[in-house]
């Protein structure tokens, strides 16, 4: 009996070069369909609000509804579909997520709004840690980091591409049929992954505590938190960007092209993180990450307080924190499978959950503080970038990060 499972992990493995990093575009495909679902309602969250009869700030807690549901759901569903193949999974969490934005694009009210969240949340949770542990396995060692952020950076270009489209889209057509589009992509990134991914067995079945065993580890228990913070300093101000954007003096189309520069500042730092972490250290990533975003949100806030209209500024500005949020994704990921490589999808999943608590906490710190203004909630993300940073430079004497 154990020759079987022995002889189909040896076949991927011996595979793997030969694969190198393209066999992984399939699966940033479908991250890129789980981003656009997770992030496109920051486009169109006033459009949403007017149309639900809320305020924005509570229609943003639909972002943090996800983002929690998400990271509560990911550990659980980690366990419940263990032994499934990967493909017929990761397709099953896209037919998920498209029935879950059909739900959304549908809802006549807030709160089944809300419930549909959840529902794409868990779509998410059984799909973006399966990605990035096929990915790894599919890999020569040497280009681990390389492939996961091609993963991640399928949540990237979403946040590039997605988000932009969305927010034309909710103005032209409105915010429902973006929603509906999302849909759409999910089905046919579904087809695409059934007909393109390798057939990769799943898993033994192990149970949820004897999983999360692993959070007994010091190594890990040093990551998952930085993780959380860095991620919640990235999001106060990314699900109200349209409002906070306007205090800056940018309005109309104008908040379409700066998310798009987020976007292709987060596409730069993700890959640009997964190279550097392979080449230098992870620590070196993680340093220039965090001060870059504290920067940008002092900055920020500065202009918010003065009233001051510099466009160019800003979309450097937009650049640099999207480069700063997502370079951090790769080198966390590398830390937690270097600490814990015999439980690399569960750490992955692990860090998954943390990443989307991170996104919750910061929207709804960026929710608590919207009535205070734009100055207010950027100097909290600076502030929350100093801390990632500082507990970065505490637990950096822990093994849990190497160079190449």
């Amino acid at each position: 009996m154990l020759n079987i499972p022995i002889k189909r992990r040896n076949t991927t493995a011996e595979s793997a070069p030969q694969h190198g990093l393209s066999a992984t575009l399939i699966l940033a495909l479908g991250t890129f369909a789980v981003g656009t679902d997770a992030f496109v309602l920051a486009g169109f969250l006033p459009d949403t609000a007017t149309s639900l009869h809320v305020s924005t700030a509570t229609a943003g807690q639909s972002v943090t509804v996800f983002a929690a549901a998400y990271a509560l759901l990911s550990p659980i569903v980690a366990t419940l579909t263990s032994r499934i193949g990967r493909r017929p999974l990761l397709v099953a969490a896209l037919l998920v997520l498209a029935l879950a934005n059909l739900g959304s694009a549908l809802s006549p009210t807030f709160a089944v709004l809300l419930v549909t969240r959840v529902l794409a949340a868990a779509g998410a949770a059984a799909f973006t840690p399966n990605a990035g542990a096929a990915a790894a396995s599919l890999v020569a060692p040497h280009l681990r980091a390389r492939a996961l952020a091609v993963v991640v950076g399928g949540l990237t270009i979403a946040t590039a591409l997605g988000v932009p489209l969305g927010t034309l889209i909710g103005a032209w057509m409105g915010w429902r049929w973006a929603l509906g589009l999302v849909a759409l992509v999910c089905l046919l990134v579904a087809a695409g992954v059934a007909a393109v991914m390798p057939d990769l067995p799943g898993s033994p079945r192990v149970p949820l505590r004897s999983r999360l065993a692993v959070l007994r580890e010091p190594a890990v228990l040093a990551v998952l938190p930085l993780t959380l913070l860095g991620m919640a300093a990235a999001y106060i101000l990314y699900a109200y960007a349209v409002p906070a954007l306007s205090a800056v003096g940018i309005t109309g189309s104008a908040t379409a092209w700066m998310l798009a520069l987020y976007g292709i500042g987060a596409i730069a730092g993700n890959l640009g993180g997964g190279y550097a972490t392979d080449r230098w250290s992870t620590t070196r990533v993680l340093v220039v990450g965090y001060f870059t975003m504290a920067a940008a949100m002092v900055i920020w806030s500065a202009l918010a307080a003065t009233h001051t209209h510099a466009p160019i500024l800003m979309g450097g500005l937009m650049i640099a924190w999207g480069a700063a949020s997502w370079c951090q994704t790769p080198p966390q990921q590398h830390r937690l499978i270097t600490a814990a490589p015999q439980e690399a999808p569960l750490v992955i999943a692990l860090n998954a959950s943390a990443i989307y608590l991170g996104i919750g906490a910061g929207t709804l710190l960026g929710g608590l503080t919207t009535p205070a203004g734009t100055a207010t909630m950027a100097a909290t993300a600076a502030a929350l970038s100093i801390a990632a940073l500082g507990y970065l430079l505490l637990t950096g004497s822990r093994k849990v990060n190497t160079s190449n």
